[in-house]
């Protein structure tokens, strides 16, 4: 490529002195023979061609002697795009963030006679989340068996297992935790809620609800408050559908939990700033 420049370079330089020299030489004479009229006259044409020949010429040059600074703009050009694109995608997540803080701090603050201690999952009780969460939260900062954990979501599940500094976590699509519930819509609080298995979807199944039980597909479920463990008006999920079973002479509703147990992310655990009526 530098070979191809200078030799590009050289011809340009060569071509544009002689024609200057030519032009300039025939300009000057005072008195111009015919032949020498002729001549010019004849050069002119030719002339023309070749200026063009060697403007073509010095724009290729150009090209190839500028062509690396305009890839280094380029690149630079790629490069700021790329990190626009990554503050965008971390003032999305930001944002987002914010906005389940945000919802925890306005339940926070409708529910004031508890405390709510944050933690993070570090890892898995078992092979997957249906067998808990393990979070960085124990004994030490005052957790015990039975309190519940929410996010920003709903409800999550229930402190099954406490060490010093970690506690698990079972979820309520675990079927050996059971919650009070209540239908939003109706305010009944006669049934409870459990986890169960149904081709690998995260589910849950609000069971013994009497008969004339007006719950109904696209109802939100949410604690009831009984018991004194969950603290009620806590969200669960949505109906998707109602069953009946006409031996046991009840119905039982499928509910589909608001939180995502594959994404969770910020949790709190529930702890009363009143114990003395909580037996867990």
């Amino acid at each position: 490529m530098k070979l191809l420049k200078n030799k590009l370079a050289v011809t340009i330089i060569v071509l544009s002195v002689s024609f200057l020299g030519l032009i300039v030489y025939t300009v000057k004479r005072d008195n111009k023979s015919m032949i020498e009229n002729g001549a010019a006259n004849t050069l002119k044409p030719v002339q023309m061609v070749i200026y063009k020949v060697t403007d073509r010429v010095k724009e290729t040059l150009d090209f190839f002697l500028n062509f690396s600074e305009v890839k280094n703009q380029n690149k630079d050009l790629v490069n700021k795009n790329e990190e626009l694109k990554s503050k965008i995608l971390e003032y999305s997540a930001l944002e987002e963030e914010n906005g389940r803080l945000r919802e925890i701090v306005n339940f926070a603050n409708e529910k004031d006679n508890y405390n709510y201690i944050g933690c993070d999952i570090i890892g898995n009780s078992g092979g997957n989340f249906l067998d808990g969460y393990q979070v960085n939260k124990g004994e030490d900062k005052g957790i015990k068996k039975g309190m519940i954990v929410i996010s920003a979501k709903g409800l999550v599940g229930q402190v099954t297992t406490v060490g010093n500094n970690w506690c698990t976590v079972q979820s309520i699509i675990n079927e050996n935790i059971a919650v009070s519930v209540m239908d939003q819509s109706t305010r009944e609080t006669t049934g409870y809620l459990k986890g169960f298995k149904d081709q690998n979807r995260n589910l849950t199944k609000v069971y013994s609800l009497p008969m004339d039980s007006d719950i109904k597909e696209g109802d939100v479920i949410m604690t009831s408050g009984v018991g004194g463990i969950y603290p009620k008006d806590i969200k669960i999920g949505e109906v998707t559908h109602v069953d009946e079973d006409k031996i046991k002479v009840m119905k039982t509703a499928v509910v589909k939990p608001y939180v995502d147990f594959n994404k969770l992310e910020e949790l709190f655990i529930v702890s009363p700033k009143d114990t003395r009526e909580i037996k867990y």
